[in-house]
């Protein structure tokens, strides 16, 4: 309680300290029953290692599914890949197959980018807690350098012992998910660079050494109801579950990017804040106070220059796409004509 120690005993300071004290201990109280169970979960997070997806030549398994499911794929059937090249002589049938094959390697995918942003979110946590002890290790040495020695000098050194736990725990778990955000902008590149459904059916384009040659729309002109426009139903399941993957790889690179990285750049502040301000409103005793401050300064420096290093290229890929703004369509029904043709009212920004 702060009035005492600058020697102003009042009863009316004691009215505001009392509750806030009882309100503090509380919040610890209550936070350490959540965050002790929250902990253990960080053993068992699940793993962000994909397969790589084969064109429905190969069949995906799932091992070790109590704990958390470890994706494996069988060997390639023989013949396969000629099949699928050959799309125009398949039966309705097999192309379903190989249409549900894609559909089950999207869904692969999408768990593992759900997976990759569980990580990075963990990372987020524990520097947070890197910054919460960043701050009562200031707090302590600030109040240690402040007054002189006495019986509070035990809750000061109670704060810093405080705030190298809670660093150091805080950096033991941030070191297992560091590499997390470079595995989920590696991870997103790579699928972007493979073939998928547009790739093959809508062939735009064709990259390198593509085995794809311009293969014939599976629904043509003309095509009777019935199986056909079955296929055609599955055939637009898989284009829709491709949008859903390439909007889950944008999510996954803003958590990874914009999002973590605005957390490296908020802990790294606390750190370069709370080092300049001992530098520059304290005086120097002995040679260790100026290790701290240049530790906690350069330290920060450190964190904020990564931070920017992911969030500036993910800002930028942010910018290039629809997705990410507060713009709002809403389709108004008519169900006497085809739901492509329904009307949509845009709400943007810049409506009054």
């Amino acid at each position: 309680m702060f009035p005492p120690i600058m020697g102003t005993k009042t009863f009316a300071a004691l009215l505001v300290e009392l509750p806030l004290l009882g309100l503090g201990i509380y919040m610890v109280v209550v936070n350490m029953l959540k965050y002790l169970p929250a902990r253990k979960i960080n053993i068992v997070l699940p793993p962000y290692a994909a397969t790589t997806p084969t064109g429905g030549t190969s069949v995906l398994k799932v091992e070790n599914e109590e704990e958390y499911p470890i994706f494996s794929r069988t060997p390639e059937v023989a013949g396969a890949a000629e099949l699928r090249a050959d799309w125009s002589k398949l039966s309705p049938v097999m192309r379903r197959r190989f249409l549900a094959s894609d559909r089950t390697d999207y869904a692969e995918e999408r768990t593992t980018l759900a997976c990759l942003r569980t990580w990075v979110a963990n990372v987020r946590t524990w520097l947070a807690f890197v910054r919460t002890g960043g701050a009562f290790l200031g707090l302590g040495l600030g109040l240690i350098r402040a007054y002189h020695y006495g019986l509070w000098r035990i809750f000061d050194f109670a704060l810093v012992g405080l705030g190298l736990i809670m660093i150091a725990e805080g950096l033991y778990w941030y070191s297992r998910g560091h590499q997390t955000a470079k595995v989920g902008f590696n991870s997103v590149k790579r699928m972007n660079a493979k073939e998928n459904i547009w790739d093959f059916f809508f062939p735009h384009r064709q990259l390198p050494n593509s085995l794809i040659k311009m293969a014939p729309l599976p629904v043509h002109k003309g095509a009777a109801a019935g199986i056909w426009a079955t296929t055609g139903l599955a055939l637009e399941r898989t284009v829709l579950a491709d949008r859903r993957n390439f909007m889950a790889r944008l999510r996954t690179v803003m958590a990874c990017g914009i999002r973590t990285g605005y957390s490296y750049i908020r802990t790294g502040l606390t750190l370069f804040f709370i080092g300049l301000v001992f530098a520059v409103y304290f005086h120097k005793t002995n040679v260790y106070w100026y290790f701290y401050e240049i530790s906690m300064i350069l330290g920060g420096l450190a964190l904020i220059t990564e931070g920017l290093l992911c969030a500036l290229p993910a800002e930028k890929l942010r910018q290039q796409f629809p997705y990410c703004n507060a713009d709002i369509e809403i389709s108004i029904p008519n169900y006497g004509v085809p739901c492509r043709t329904w009307k949509k009212a845009i709400f943007d920004r810049e409506t009054k």
